[in-house]
């Protein structure tokens, strides 16, 4: 099904789904660029569970972790191991989840998020920990506090190729049950939080360009 680290083999539901797709779209998603181009032309979901890659190109909607996952397959499908990172909040937020690539040694990520900073990186980060950082500033709630806390991964998804995790819906939550195990790593401590500032009008409103209401997390004062 699989050659494990890199391309995929033909055949499976999620490759003649893609390649069908590709031919509607009228263009191949044959880089990370045109990957992310893709997410940001359907919908965000906010529905409260998880599509599969094929699933999401069939609904032609997806929220974060689907667009991660669908974007990590798509990813694998040109070349890049299927890997995924996780950004967690200070619990007054949604976690957000990024797939992986990597050119000449720097990181960059494709993302689907209801906020418009919080998606694609171009491969121009040293490290992880540089990557997560790239989004601290865009990553707030609706009381304009700035939430971005932590970092979990590199996680492979190629050990969920016995699931068929491309396919099948329910692989979802086993890949989100693994995120939730992997350590996480602290971008700011307790002094920085307490320190931080409001988001300021003109970016909060930057950042909601676009956005889905029914998609947002709501903290209890906003």
């Amino acid at each position: 099904m699989t050659t494990g680290q890199g391309r995929r083999l033909s055949g499976d539901g999620f490759e003649r789904a893609l390649s069908a797709a590709e031919r509607r779209l009228g263009f191949r998603l044959a880089s990370p660029a045109a990957i992310q181009r893709f997410l940001d032309a359907i919908p965000y979901s906010s529905d409260a569970f998880y599509r599969a890659p094929r699933r999401v190109l069939q609904d032609r909607k997806a929220h974060c972790f689907d667009g991660a996952v669908f974007a990590a397959a798509a990813l694998r499908r040109i070349g890049h191991p299927p890997r995924i990172l996780d950004l967690f909040a200070n619990g007054r937020d949604d976690e957000h989840l990024l797939a992986l690539f990597r050119v000449g040694g720097a990181w960059g990520a494709v993302a689907k998020s209801n906020f418009a900073g919080l998606r694609y990186r171009e491969p121009v980060y040293r490290s992880l920990r540089e990557l997560a950082m790239s989004y601290f500033e865009f990553y707030y709630n609706l009381a304009r506090e700035k939430t971005l806390r932590a970092y979990a991964g590199p996680v492979s998804l190629a050990p969920f190729d016995r699931l068929g995790w491309t396919d099948n819906d329910a692989a979802m939550e086993e890949i989100a049950r693994r995120t939730d195990e992997v350590r996480r790593v602290r971008l700011i401590d307790a002094r920085m939080a307490r320190r931080l500032s409001p988001v300021d009008e003109r970016s909060f409103r930057a950042g909601l360009l676009g956005a889905d209401p029914r998609g947002l997390f709501r903290p209890p004062s906003a």
